[in-house]
């Protein structure tokens, strides 16, 4: 997870809404992509 927040997500949940908001939150500011990819891994 660590340089691709999306990538992290990805190996998750595969590609779904999550991965997508991920990408978008990465391409906003790449500290919202691993605030969000975190969350999604610890959720898990």
């Amino acid at each position: 997870m660590g340089c691709s927040p999306p990538l992290g997500v990805f190996l998750q949940v595969g590609i779904g809404p999550q991965f997508w908001l991920n990408i978008l939150l990465t391409l906003l500011g790449y500290v919202p992509g691993i605030v969000h990819a975190v969350w999604v891994i610890a959720k898990k």
